[in-house]
């Protein structure tokens, strides 16, 4: 059964470029292995992940992240099944939110996913997606 998992976290110390590729180079791995896919955005202290793939190991992955040491207030925002990945494209693709980011800082400078909604979170997520911010 496929599902999709979306948290966000607090980063427990400085988003450096070296955390963010361990981060990455990580997960490509594993989630090419275990048929995952998904988007991580990481910016202004903070991350938003969706994963998708199978449920017995994306709740096995979710648990991981719960006990990274590199994640602090780590909050489920949505978990549901779904027939078809939305993110199957990218076994991990990256959306960096800098700071100086013109379109972070002049259209979202309130910005704060502990206080939206899945949706409106979502949406944000695809709004990136769609102004060409995700690598691969």
């Amino acid at each position: 059964m496929l599902v999709r998992a979306f948290y966000i976290s607090r980063s427990a110390g400085p988003q450096t470029s070296v955390v963010t590729g361990s981060i990455l180079k990580t997960a490509m791995g594993f989630n090419r292995v275990n048929q995952i896919t998904g988007v991580l955005c990481q910016g202004d202290g903070f991350f938003l992940q969706m994963l998708e793939g199978e449920r017995s190991i994306i709740n096995q992955l979710y648990g991981r992240i719960v006990r990274d040491s590199r994640h602090k207030d780590v909050e489920l925002v949505k978990y549901e099944e779904i027939t078809q990945r939305k993110y199957s494209q990218w076994s991990m693709a990256l959306i960096d939110l800098s700071d100086t980011d013109p379109m972070v800082v002049m259209q979202h400078p309130e910005f704060d996913p502990y206080s939206a909604s899945s949706e409106t979170l979502e949406q944000q997520i695809d709004e990136w997606i769609s102004s060409g911010k995700p690598i691969q």
